[in-house]
Order: C-alpha cells, then sequence, then structure tokens
C-alpha cells in the first residue's frame, strides 16, 4: 500500500481487492499500517467478554487481533469474497451499508481503512450505529484527506506486476463529526499520526461512542 502521485489506473475497490487478495497479509505490512494500527489500538479497551465486529474486515487483520485479546465473540464481514478467504471463520459477505445483524448487537465495533472506498458515508456509519449497543464504541480509521490534496494515492501492486490505484473519497474530521452526530455517535476521541516528527499527518482515526 505505497503512496505515488496520480496519474495510475483508479479501480473500484471491489475489482481492486479481486486483485489483491492473494497478497494481502493478514498484519500490518507497511509503516503506515503499523502507525494506523498503533493509533487505534490507542482507543482500544479491554476486549475481554465483549461482542466485537471487524467492519469490511479484508484479510482479517483486526478481526484476529480481537479474538487473541479475547472477545467473547469476534465477527468479520466484507464485501470482497476473495478477501474473506484469506481472513478465514467468523466472516460473512456483507456490505458496510447492509449489516447481517439485528440491532444493538456488538460492544465494539472496528472499520478500519475500508469507509474511504464508499462515495457516501453516511448509510455505513448509519448501519454500524444501529448495531452498537447503548455506550458501545465504534472505532474508525481512514487514510487522512491531507495526503489527497498532497496529490497521494492508495495504490497496490498486483500479480501481474501492475500498479493501480484504489478508489478513495477524502474526508475531513468535521466531514465524520457532522455525520455521526446525525446517526446517534458521539465523538469521543481523535488522532491524527503522521510518519515523523513535524510531518503531515498521513492516518485519521476516531472513536465513537453510541449515545444511550
Amino acid at each position: 500500500m505505497r503512496w505515488l502521485k496520480r496519474g495510475l489506473r483508479v479501480l473500484p475497490s471491489q475489482s481492486a481487492y479481486a486483485l489483491w487478495a492473494q497478497s494481502y497479509p493478514a498484519q500490518a505490512h507497511n509503516p503506515l499500517m503499523a502507525l494506523e494500527e498503533a493509533a487505534l489500538r490507542a482507543f482500544l479497551p479491554d476486549l475481554r467478554g465483549l461482542d466485537v465486529l471487524d467492519v469490511g474486515c479484508g484479510s482479517g487483520r483486526w478481526l484476529k487481533l480481537a479474538q487473541a485479546d479475547g472477545a467473547r465473540r469476534a465477527l468479520g464481514i466484507d464485501s470482497s469474497a476473495a478477501m474473506l478467504r484469506r481472513a478465514g471463520p467468523g466472516t460473512a459477505l456483507a456490505t458496510m451499508t447492509a449489516l447481517p445483524f439485528p440491532a444493538a448487537s456488538f460492544d465494539l465495533l472496528l472499520c478500519a481503512l475500508a469507509i474511504g472506498h464508499l462515495p457516501d458515508h453516511q448509510p455505513a456509519l448509519a448501519e454500524m450505529a444501529r448495531l452498537l449497543r447503548p455506550d458501545g464504541l465504534l472505532l474508525l480509521s481512514d487514510f487522512h484527506s491531507v495526503q489527497h490534496w498532497r496529490g497521494a494515492q492508495r495504490t497496490f501492486r498486483a500479480a501481474n506486476g501492475r500498479v493501480y490505484a484504489v478508489e478513495h473519497y477524502p474526508r475531513t474530521v468535521a466531514d465524520f463529526w457532522q455525520v455521526g452526530e446525525r446517526v446517534g455517535l458521539r465523538l469521543c476521541g481523535l488522532s491524527e499520526p503522521a510518519l515523523e516528527v513535524g510531518g503531515p499527518p498521513v492516518v485519521l482515526v476516531l472513536a465513537w461512542q453510541k449515545q444511550a
């Protein structure tokens, strides 16, 4: 997941992950993802006894961490069948805008580097809010909009050796905050880490609490 200047062929996320899945690791595999993981982990509660859903689980990175950290139930959904084959058990094929669970089913939802693929983030946030129990927590990460305005893209190298960009829709903190308020989520934590001291932020991490 390198960052390159614009000019590459941009693929819809479904097409991109169909190509990328065969080589996509189930762990943070570059400095940016390691930074995102550390920033998101800083907001994680004790997972023991909690019901956790990884929304847009991909190859299962956060799902596996939740299981290892003692979650009572850890499940994942993704819209890419190819990625789910890498994620393994406890996963289901679904979109972020139609999550196949009853309301108030989970104590914690994770959505890592996935919501940026959606042209409209409100339906997904509304669905995630629906699934949270009162005072439940949603931890969400995205590539920082500053990087988009600097000309960077989300990219990957396919098995054919070609580098592609993946569709991505940049959003500011205000964009997320306004929608969160509408769907019953209260912003309770924010992190904008950079790869180097004094450098521009590369990741945005938001912590939301479901309003009782």
